[in-house]
């Protein structure tokens, strides 16, 4: 890993208190789509409070560096959010081992809830800019469309790339204003075998915050999942 000296291009809102930050990529700064960076605030203390690590949302083959991150209030999420654009930060990496399979023939069921999203971003802008042939099934469970982060950008890559299929629920609707026309409750058992119903021998990917990784790794194995064919990883950016 190496330590870089970046600019920040651009913020925006992804969800309500979810926030993305533009970074410039710098020359060389080459990584896999699933891994993380850690970022350093300039003058920052050293530690928790002055570093943080975050899954890169962007792809590979993408000219600018992208993460998001639920706008909590810490000193690093408050610091950070009160950047402005211009501004340079250092990011070391990238690291992780969150990355797709290469057998293409086995299907990938990537399971998300909330922010755990990123890493499964830059999958799945990859895959559609290489017209990868891999089945890709994304379960993405959130609260409600307005806590949803790249909804709207996940519908687009589904409509783009034959080869994804997205599978979004939401858990409490009754405290949304805004429509939503698709599945709701939580993704249990019975909703990851209709979802892998037809797919040959799938390994599945899961993010998130830890809890809701190791209720996730249950759920799967109550759906006669093997544990073998289960990949996670402690959740970067939560």
């Amino acid at each position: 890993m190496a330590i870089y000296s970046v600019k920040i291009l651009a913020k925006q809102a992804v969800a309500q208190g979810t926030m993305g930050f533009h970074l410039e990529k710098p020359a060389g700064f080459e990584f896999r789509a699933g891994q993380a960076f850690e970022v350093q605030l300039p003058g920052g203390p050293e530690g928790e409070d002055g570093a943080h690590a975050f899954s890169i949302v962007s792809a590979p083959h993408e000219g600018e560096l992208m993460f998001a991150t639920r706008m909590r209030d810490s000193k690093f999420k408050r610091a950070l959010g009160e950047l402005p654009v211009g501004a340079s930060l250092n990011i070391d990496g990238p690291f992780g081992s969150l990355i797709l399979h290469k057998k293409l023939e086995r299907p990938g069921v990537l399971v998300a809830g909330g922010i755990g999203i990123t890493p499964f971003m830059s999958m799945l802008r990859s895959a559609a800019e290489q017209r990868s042939g891999q089945t890709l099934v994304l379960l993405y469970s959130n609260r409600r469309p307005e806590d949803t982060a790249f909804l709207a950008e996940l519908q687009s890559l589904a409509q783009r790339n034959p080869h994804m299929r997205l599978l979004a629920t939401m858990t409490d609707m009754s405290h949304s204003n805004q429509a939503w026309d698709g599945a709701t409750g939580y993704i249990d058992s019975a909703f990851v075998q209709n979802a892998i119903k037809d797919l040959p021998a799938p390994i599945f990917y899961v993010s998130g915050p830890p809890a809701l990784v190791e209720a996730m790794r249950n759920t799967l194995t109550q759906a006669g999942v093997d544990e073998d064919d289960v990949r996670s990883e402690e959740f970067f950016g939560y």
